[in-house]
Order: C-alpha cells, then structure tokens, then sequence
C-alpha cells in the first residue's frame, strides 16, 4: 500500500493555481506552431497581391534609378524606400502571425501575467545541473520526438513533391499562365498535406504535454493534508468563525422558542422546548435546548410568550443528551414526552 509521501493524488486547485502563478502552464508549442503556419498560409495567400504590388513598385524604382549617378542623396533614398517597402511588405504579415501566436496562447492556458518566469534564479546557472539537463531522459525523448516529426513531415512533403516533378514534361507544353496556375496550385497542395501532417501531431503533442504537466503536480496524501491544515488559517480566526456561528445558531433557535408547544425543564441546569405539528410528523422536535445560563433564557422567553413550562428532571435530561435540535424525539420517550404534551393541551384548554 502507498505511503503519505508517495505522489499518487491528483493535484488541489490551489496548487494548480500556484503553479499557474509562477508560470508553469501546459503549453504545447506543437500546437502554437500549428495555428501561427496556418495563419501564416492564410495571410500569405491573401496578401499575396498586395506584398506583389510593393514588390514591383519595388523594382520599377530599382530600374528607374539605374540611370541615375551614384551620390549621397540617392542611397540616402534608396536606403529609405527599400527599408519603406520592405516593411509594407513584411508588416501585415508579421502581425498575422504574431496575433495567431498570442491566440493559440490563450486558448491552451488563458490569459496569464506574471514575471516569476522571468526573475533570474541564480541555480539555474549551476553547471553540473545544466550538464544534467543537457543529457536528461526527457530531453532525448523530445529529440526522438521532433526527429520523428521532421521527417514524417518532410517525407511526405517530399513524395507529393516527387509525384509533382513527373507532371513537368507535360507542364512544359502549358502556356505561361497555365503553368504558374499549376505551380500554385502544387504549392498550395503540399503546403496543406504538410500543415494536416503537423496538426495531428499537435494534438498528439496537447494531449502528452498535458498528461505531463498533471502528473508532474500531483501531490502525496500529506501534502494535500498540510495545505487544507493551511488553507484552514489561524486557530484564532477559526475560533472566532466557530463563535460568530454558534451565536447565529443560537439566535435561531431562540426564535423557534414562541412557537413551541412545551418547555421541559430540570427545573434550573437543562431546558428543551419541543413542538408537536402531527401534519409533519408523527413525533415531537426539539426546537431548541440547553443547560444553565442558555436554560435559563430558554425559560424566559417561554414565560414572555406564554409556553408552558413543566418540570420533568429525567425527561429533560434524557431529551437533552439524546436529541439533537430540529430533530424528531426517539421512540423510547413517546410515552413519556406524550404524556407531558396530554398534560399540556388539558391544562391550556382549561385556562381557555
């Protein structure tokens, strides 16, 4: 049998919220990766004539200028619309895929900010551990992993691309526009095998880094133990809620003291005041009770509102050790508890 420091449980909310707090979040970059290369194909392929446009304005400024003496102003300029157009051409789609990236982001772990990520910890600059880590099991595994990625990937890229190039002689014979038709429709083709390819391997990869990052947070049996003893807080504020609710508790059973049928007293240390609804029940509840001082205040608020009060040492005690307040007397008192409400009900219809 597992012992109290064996890691078998599966980790509390708060310690997955510590953990997310320092940074520590189930991310997959599979999955990230997957999502910024479509994106990335989408912008491209949407841009396409735009970043073209740029492209040859570019050019026609390069042959525009060709004619021109080399002086200062002139690479000044070209320097100036190169750098413009460049950034035109690049811009949009860098925001694309930056965006993409800040999305898949969140949809794996939400929006989170925090620098204990970035803090600089002093024993991560320990050689002997980064040796360690450099020749870890876990960092052969992710070798072998984006190994067997790379080449499936690029395997099947390849063969689509092999089954492309025995089509050339017969695009040889297509007119110019055909071809580059055919060109990017080869180019589309392969891009959209590759990014399949890579996103079942993202959802490999989402499910492993998340089985992963749960088994690493689990906890042992006294770890869960010692967070509750102090998630729990101080004894002081425990002791303080403790009474803050037995007054509340107390209040309202005070409250249920007007209605009751009878108060059976000791007479002076016990008092339990019992109601009788037969619509309800078949038995008696004890609708409020208690000993000495609450006793005492029980009997008061009886006689301020007109309950009865009948002194039964034995009774009163035995309803008071064996019955718990809002619950149905035991069976065993029937008798008696029926004889003190028969008592009741003929005193009360003589007064009347």
């Amino acid at each position: 049998m597992a012992d109290d420091t064996e890691k078998t449980e599966e980790p509390t909310d708060k310690k997955i919220e510590d953990a997310r707090k320092e940074g520590n979040v189930p991310k997959s970059q599979d999955a990230s990766g997957v999502v910024t290369l479509f994106v990335a194909i989408l912008a491209l392929l949407l841009l396409f004539p735009y970043m073209a446009a740029h492209m040859i304005f570019l050019f026609k400024y390069y042959f525009n200028i060709m004619a021109d003496g080399v002086n200062r102003e002139m690479l000044f300029g070209l320097a100036f619309v190169t750098m413009r157009e460049f950034l035109m051409i690049v811009l949009p789609l860098a925001i694309a895929v930056a965006i993409a990236g800040v999305v898949a982001a969140l949809a794996q772990f939400g929006f989170l900010f925090t620098a204990d990520a970035i803090m600089p910890k002093l024993n991560k600059l320990d050689p002997i551990k980064g040796m360690k880590n450099l020749v870890s099991m876990k960092k052969m595994i992710e070798g072998v992993k984006v190994t067997f990625k790379s080449f499936t990937t690029l395997g099947v890229g390849f063969l689509f691309f092999f089954f492309f190039i025995m089509e050339l002689p017969t695009v040889a014979l297509f007119g110019l526009d055909a071809q580059l038709d055919w060109l990017q429709e080869k180019a589309l083709t392969i891009a959209l095998v590759m990014l399949f390819i890579i996103f079942v391997f993202a959802i490999i990869d989402v499910i492993i880094v998340r089985k992963q990052y749960f088994d690493g947070l689990k906890m042992s049996k006294q770890e869960i133990k010692d967070e509750m003893k102090n998630m729990e807080g101080d004894p002081l504020i425990k002791g303080k809620i403790r009474q803050i609710q037995m007054e509340a508790s107390r209040k309202r059973m005070m409250n249920e003291v007007p209605d009751a049928d009878v108060v059976i007293t000791n007479p002076t240390h016990y008092a339990v005041a019992l109601k009788y609804e037969e619509s309800k029940g078949h038995a008696p509840i004890v609708v409020a009770k208690g000993k000495d001082n609450v006793a005492i205040q029980i009997k008061k608020i009886a006689r301020e509102n007109s309950v009865q009060i009948v002194q039964n040492p034995p009774l009163a005690r035995s309803l008071y050790e064996e019955v718990a307040i809002d619950k149905a007397i035991p069976e065993a008192l029937f008798t008696a508890v029926a004889e003190v409400l028969a008592y009741v009900y003929k005193t009360n219809k003589q007064k009347r």
